[in-house]
């Protein structure tokens, strides 16, 4: 009996080793690598990246003058008609007049409170607020895949725990028909057996499609850039050896949402600048040159010119002073300061937060690895005494209930073992998510 389980677990070794060859194997990196070039929310986040650039590299352009040329031209057709008193009057049709006009007009703007100055360093910090945007999505979704990732390695070994299950009935099954062919068995026992060999076979099945689910998922998130039908790693690998203090020391430094809250209070405090640069008078030069020609085809008054001509420049200077303005600009002020003490709470808020969260996830993750260890011990007990009830069963001096109390036993394990592995990896990811350091 003993060769043909071994032959049994040698099938199902093989099956899924063939299984594995046959579909392309996807490792995390790879994984990740695909959701940073593809992921939607990720693309999302640098196109709004790369606007703020934008802005930033013309940033310049505010200190620069304007000017602006404008060009035009107009012809006349018209009937006149003119009374004198020490002459005839005069009429005329069709009289046709041309009119051409140019005008090159410059406005430079040189002192607006420092207001230019102002908008300049908000357009960098906006950049640079963009940039921690784009690394708090990308944080985020590493994180997402990490654990979408290791949720099918979790469901893989399931799946292989549910078939070590199944060729343990299916021995049970075997030895129920032999132990009734002889007299020594009863019915029931092995109708049992073929119904958990069942609900096992059923189980596989199950936890088959919620694999392929999970992994349409994380194909999903990396932008469906993965093959339609790919393989996973088989273990879960873990860092035991996280200590708390070295991410405390560094989360107010490098986590994207502390990040986020002090840039904007930053950018609140810049445009508490701009405001009160409405309370300085502004200096601007201004410079034009005009150019002005008519031409009377056919004048029918001997007094106006059929051609004339006018050119010239002229440039000054000049000066707008807020004297009255509704209270606008001492409101504006009042806001901005509003603002600006809203955004530092927000900041000392998100810092409170991340420390209760890192000390949460700490809490979880040493958890997590102390019931890891036990189960690991506590799985190797299951699996001695199923074989240990697998071969009372043979020799016929215990029952099916024995067998299949220890079997659910083994059951129960190693779902308890997977699932610590696989929370201890969430709280490790979840501690390098808040440190902002899950990708380098």
């Amino acid at each position: 009996m003993e060769w043909k389980r071994i032959i049994s677990f040698l099938t199902i070794a093989c099956g899924l080793h063939v299984s594995a060859r046959a579909q392309q194997m996807i490792t995390l990196q790879e994984a990740i690598a695909a959701a940073l070039q593809s992921n939607y929310d990720i693309l999302l986040l640098n196109n709004d990246s790369a606007a703020a650039a934008t802005d930033q590299q013309y940033v310049y352009g505010a200190f620069l003058p304007r000017l602006n040329a404008t060009v035009g031209t107009l012809w006349t057709t018209s009937a006149q008609k003119q009374k004198y008193n020490n002459r005839d009057d005069v009429e005329g049709s069709g009289i046709k007049t041309g009119n051409i006009n140019a005008a090159l007009n410059l406005n430079w703007t040189l002192f607006d409170g420092l207001r230019m100055f102002a908008t300049k360093q908000k357009v960098e910090e906006l950049y640079n607020l963009g940039r921690i945007n784009l690394k708090n999505q990308v944080v985020n979704t590493t994180a997402e895949i990490i654990n979408n990732y290791y949720l099918i390695v979790r469901q893989k070994q399931l799946l292989k725990a549910i078939e070590e299950q199944m060729s343990i009935n299916e021995e049970r099954v075997k030895l129920a028909d032999r132990k009734l062919s002889v007299g020594l068995g009863t019915k029931p026992e092995l109708l049992q057996a073929r119904v958990d060999l069942n609900a096992q076979k059923a189980a596989h099945l199950e936890q088959q499609t919620t694999m392929t689910q999970l992994k349409d998922q994380l194909n999903q998130l990396t932008g469906m850039k993965l093959p339609a039908m790919y393989e996973v790693a088989d273990s879960i690998p873990l860092n035991v050896k996280m200590n708390i203090e070295d991410v405390q020391n560094q989360v107010e430094t490098s986590n994207p949402g502390i990040l986020q809250a002090v840039k904007n209070a930053e950018i609140a405090g810049i445009s508490l600048k701009e405001a009160k640069s409405e309370r300085w008078p502004g200096v601007s030069f201004v410079s034009a040159y005009n150019f002005t020609r008519n031409e009377n085809k056919n004048n029918i008054s001997p007094f106006a010119p059929y051609f004339s001509r006018n050119k010239g420049y002229n440039f000054g200077f000049t000066a707008t002073i807020p004297l009255l303005n509704n209270m606008s600009v001492q409101r504006n002020i009042r806001q901005a300061k509003l603002d600006l003490d809203y955004q530092q709470i927000v900041v000392s808020k998100q810092k409170s937060l991340v420390n209760v969260w890192v000390k949460v996830a700490f809490n979880s993750y040493q958890y997590q690895i102390n019931a890891l260890r036990l189960e690991e011990e506590n799985i190797e007990l299951a699996k001695e005494n199923v074989m240990i009830a697998l071969e009372r069963f043979r020799q016929g001096v215990s029952t099916y209930l024995e067998l299949r109390e220890a079997q659910k036993s083994l059951e129960e394990a190693y779902d308890r073992l997977i699932a610590a592995r696989y929370n201890t990896k969430l709280s490790e990811t979840e501690l390098l998510r808040l440190k902002g350091e899950i990708i380098r």
